[in-house]
């Protein structure tokens, strides 16, 4: 087995075993952050079954799409509304829709292809000026505007954490997600957590957690 498997194999026992602590059966999904990983490593994540892949930039996600089959795809980082022409149909779920602008551009593209693309929205609940999102305060404007859209499909929710040295300092974050994302119905996606916090995200109520360096080691 190879080491990213045995990683991948460690990832989904601590899934396991949050759940577990937590109360709830697993039916949390892991997103493999496969950013900067060349396409022989993010392979050999696919070939151990984890077959959901993150990226956080347009051109890599689309680049590595040729080169590495079998696998789905999630944009996980910030996106430009000149670059949803890119992926718009292509990418699985789009996690990091951050206004309403980014969102009809997104239906704009959608409605051309007529198709249907899954988003989540991602709010800042920290307030870090150095993370993207939308504010708690915008969220109730956006969802009493979406039913004006009818190629795109808000599946629930992304939140990120502030880098903490104890995991259980993110708890209030994730907390307040699965309160936010409680509040509307049809919500079915939950993406907070990652490499540092995962468990805590799984236990507070993430229905997909973002892995990178825990599956395929520190990155350069």
């Amino acid at each position: 087995m190879s080491e990213i498997a045995e990683n991948i194999e460690r990832v989904r026992e601590n899934i396991e075993k949050a759940c577990e602590r937590a109360g709830r059966k697993n039916d949390v999904t892991l997103i493999a952050v496969s950013k900067t990983m060349p396409p022989e490593r993010v392979r050999e994540a696919v070939d151990a079954g984890c077959v959901i892949l993150g990226e956080n930039r347009v051109q890599e996600m689309v680049d590595k799409m040729e080169k590495v089959k079998g696998a789905r795809w999630h944009l996980i980082g910030h996106l430009q509304k000149n670059k949803v022409k890119y992926i718009a149909g292509k990418t699985e779920l789009i996690h990091s829709i951050d206004s309403w602008e980014l969102l009809s551009e997104t239906e704009r593209r959608t409605a051309m292809q007529n198709i249907v693309q899954n988003v989540l929205l991602e709010i800042n609940i920290s307030g870090e000026k150095s993370k993207y999102g939308l504010t708690i305060e915008e969220i109730p404007d956006i969802m009493n505007k979406i039913g004006e859209l009818g190629h795109v499909r808000v599946r629930g929710l992304m939140t990120m954490a502030p880098k903490c040295e104890n995991s259980d300092e993110a708890r209030p974050i994730f907390r307040r997600a699965r309160e936010l994302f409680e509040e509307y119905d049809g919500f079915d996606i939950l993406s907070m957590g990652m490499s540092g916090d995962y468990t805590a995200a799984v236990e507070e109520g993430a229905t997909h957690v973002r892995v990178g360096s825990a599956i395929f080691g520190k990155r350069d």
